[in-house]
C-alpha cells in the first residue's frame, strides 16, 4: 500500500492540521484541537454542528464556514468522534440561541452524540437531526434504517442557510427532518476502501465486477454486478432512487453526483449527464445541479447519485451565499 503519510497513526491529526492551516481565513482550531469551528460565529444564531470519522473528506470539515455548519469533529479513519469532541463543539459554537447536531444514521455516531447531548445537561439548548438518505440499507433491512450518505450534505447546507436568516432550533429541526423524506441516495463501486491502519481492502473486486449500493465507510453493497456501460450503471441508481421517492406535482428537484474519492472529474459529468437524462424523462425537472468529490470513502473508485424533492423556499436556501472550504458562492 502506497499512501502520501508519515504513520497511519498521525495522518488523521496531520490532515486535520493541514486543512485548518490551508483554510485559516474560515476556520479556526477549538481547544486542545478537538473541534474545528468557523472563525467568526454570530451572536443569538442557532449553531450547527455535525461530525464524523475521518476518510469522508472534504464532509465534514470542508463545510464549516458562513452559511454551513458552525462546528465540526473528526474522528479517527470510518470511527464516530468521542461525546468529549462533540462537547467542545457545543460550547465552542453555541452563542446563545442553542445548537442543532446533524448527524448520519450509523450506530457509533447516533450512540456518542446522543451521550454527549446527555452529558451536556441542561448548560445547552440542544436537538438533533439524523440525516438517513441512503436507500440501500432500507433495501436490506439492516441496522437502524438508511444510513446518512451523500445526502447529509444538502441537508447541511440548507440547515445552515436557514438558520443564518434566523430560524430557531425547533424550526430548524422541524425542516430538517421533513427534508429527511424527500432525499435519497444510492451508490456504486468499482474497488474496495484501502484502510491505512490495516493495509487492507474493504472488499475485492474480480475484474469486470462492481460493487452496486456501497456505504461510505467501505461496505459492501447488495449485489455484486459485471460491470457495464455507464448509462447502465447510472439508470439502475436512478430507477431505484426514482422508485423509492414519491414526486408530487410541480416537484422541484436537485441532483447531485458524488465522488467517492477515486473518480476523476470527466467520468462524475458523464454520469451526471445520463442520470439527469435518466431523471427528466421521467417528468423530474431538475432545477438545481451538484457534481464533485464532496462526501468521500477514502480512495475508493465509485460515485453516487442523489435526489432531493424541493419547495420553492429550499430552492432559495440552496441559493443562499455560502463561504465553506468546499462550497463556495455568492
Amino acid at each position: 500500500m502506497k499512501k502520501f503519510m508519515n504513520t497511519a497513526e498521525t495522518m488523521v491529526a496531520e490532515s486535520v492540521e493541514g486543512f485548518v492551516r490551508a483554510h485559516e481565513a474560515l476556520v479556526v482550531f477549538g481547544p486542545e484541537r478537538r473541534c474545528i469551528r468557523r472563525r467568526h460565529l454570530i451572536a443569538g444564531k442557532v449553531a450547527l454542528i455535525s461530525g464524523g470519522g475521518a476518510g469522508h473528506e472534504p464532509m465534514h470539515i470542508g463545510f464549516v464556514g458562513h452559511g454551513m455548519l458552525d462546528a465540526a469533529c473528526v474522528g479517527h479513519i470510518f470511527t464516530s468522534p468521542t461525546p468529549s469532541q462533540i462537547i467542545a463543539a457545543i460550547e465552542e459554537a453555541d452563542t446563545g440561541a442553542g445548537c442543532l447536531l446533524v448527524v448520519k444514521n450509523y450506530d457509533g455516531d447516533l450512540m456518542n452524540f446522543e451521550m454527549a447531548i446527555e452529558m451536556a445537561g441542561d448548560r445547552h439548548n440542544i436537538d438533533m437531526v439524523v440525516v438517513s438518505d441512503d436507500i440501500e440499507t432500507s433495501r436490506s433491512g439492516e441496522g437502524n434504517g438508511r444510513r446518512g450518505v451523500a445526502g447529509t450534505l444538502i441537508v447541511e447546507k440548507l440547515l445552515g442557510a436557514a438558520a443564518e436568516r434566523g430560524m430557531s432550533l425547533a424550526e430548524l429541526k422541524q425542516l430538517g427532518e421533513g427534508l429527511n423524506t424527500r432525499i435519497r441516495s444510492m451508490g456504486v463501486a468499482l474497488n474496495g476502501v484501502t484502510v491505512p491502519q490495516t493495509e487492507r481492502t474493504t472488499f475485492s473486486l474480480r475484474p469486470g465486477e462492481m460493487e452496486m449500493g456501497v456505504g461510505i465507510h467501505g461496505e459492501p453493497g447488495h449485489a455484486r454486478q459485471p460491470f457495464a456501460a455507464s448509462d447502465a450503471i447510472i439508470g439502475h441508481l436512478c430507477e431505484t432512487i426514482a422508485g423509492d421517492i414519491a414526486v408530487a406535482p410541480g416537484t422541484r428537484a436537485l441532483l447531485f453526483v458524488n465522488g467517492l474519492g477515486g473518480t476523476p472529474p470527466a467520468e462524475l459529468y458523464l454520469a451526471y449527464n445520463g442520470a439527469r437524462r435518466f431523471i427528466e424523462e421521467r417528468g423530474i425537472p431538475i432545477e438545481r445541479s451538484l457534481v464533485g468529490t464532496y462526501v468521500t470513502s477514502l480512495d475508493m473508485q465509485g460515485l453516487s447519485v442523489t435526489l432531493a424533492l424541493l419547495s420553492d423556499e429550499e430552492i432559495a436556501l440552496w441559493d443562499a451565499p455560502v463561504a465553506t472550504a468546499a462550497l463556495h458562492w455568492p
